[in-house]
């Protein structure tokens, strides 16, 4: 998994690269909305603290774990490879899956339910375009649709011309669209987000990239799916990972497949999270004598100059 370290309300700030540590103990690439002052940085290994990145500790209760997946293979894919102005055409800017795409979307939910993922996530956000609601409903939702289920179907049959059965919310995780993860917005006189000869710039995306984690850090779920767009999640990412080792740096940034998951780990570093710590226990119940020895070492010396 990757680290998203998270400081709210604060820009995109780049972080310098450090030089390629000899020894190469890489855990965790750590990931920063800005660079961290002494002050906020957790040294956990003597590499770190001479300048070069290692592992990291931090308070899990203010983490967050994220499933990343892009929709999988959707018909404007199909035509983009031939023509990349099909990009632009409105009608198939809500494209629908193909048959390939619904089989990446078996696949992804076979890899989900083997690696026991589904049994972790507690929401599902996504984008709502139709391509990503199927690969989220696909991949996430419930079983199929029959006869005798007591819960409304996530999606109907055929939906979207998918020649395929309902798909059952039973036993499924709660699901939420949310327009700030869609793709490059584009704005008309049907879509407020429609504009026929102007595209959202790179770094306007990333900027609303950064509004989503924002808004994502106020969810008291721990553990989210996001299914989004490669444009979305590309822009959004490559802010971060200048202070990783350029290998973890290209695996945080890179440009993900259709159907593609990658896990990351979303890290409040200021104090906005208010989540408790409910794995904590502060113990010393009953009260009782516990001072450590490492202490009563450094303070013997003070009591024997008193």
């Amino acid at each position: 998994m990757s680290i998203l370290y998270k400081t709210p309300l604060m820009p995109f700030l780049p972080s310098p690269t450090p030089p390629p540590s000899s020894n190469n103990n890489f855990s965790y690439p750590i990931i920063s909305f800005s660079q961290p002052s002494s002050s906020q940085r957790c040294f956990s290994s003597l590499s770190e603290m001479d300048g070069t990145v290692g592992q990291c500790l931090y308070p899990l209760h203010r983490t967050k774990t994220i499933h990343l997946v892009r929709h999988a293979q959707g018909i404007h894919n199909v035509e983009g490879e031939k023509d990349y102005n099909a990009y632009m055409s409105e009608e198939l800017f809500d494209a629908h899956l193909t048959p390939l795409g619904w089989r990446q979307v078996d696949n992804l939910r076979k890899h989900v339910y083997e690696s026991g993922v589904n049994k972790k996530i507690e929401l599902v956000i996504v984008s709502p375009l139709l391509r990503t609601m199927q690969t989220a409903v696909g991949v996430f939702g419930g079983e199929r649709y029959m006869d005798g289920i007591n819960a409304p179907p996530l999606m109907v049959e055929n939906a979207g011309k998918s020649n395929r059965p309902a798909i059952s919310s039973l036993h499924s995780p709660p699901f939420i669209a949310v327009e700030l993860c869609r793709e490059h917005l584009i704005e008309s006189d049907e879509d407020v987000l429609w504009r026929a000869d102007i595209r959202e710039e790179d770094d306007e995306v990333a900027a609303r990239g950064q509004k989503f984690l924002n808004w994502l850090w106020t969810r008291k779920e721990k553990e989210i799916a996001v299914v989004s767009h490669s444009g979305f999640l590309y822009h959004t990412l490559s802010a971060f990972g200048n202070d990783c080792y350029p290998s973890v740096k290209s695996e945080i940034c890179s440009h993900f497949a259709n159907c593609e998951l990658r896990s990351v780990v979303l890290v409040d570093r200021g104090m906005i999270g208010s989540d408790p710590a409910t794995t904590n226990y502060l113990g010393k119940k009953p009260q009782g004598l516990d001072l450590p020895s490492d202490v009563a070492e450094e303070i013997q010396p003070q009591k024997r100059e008193s």
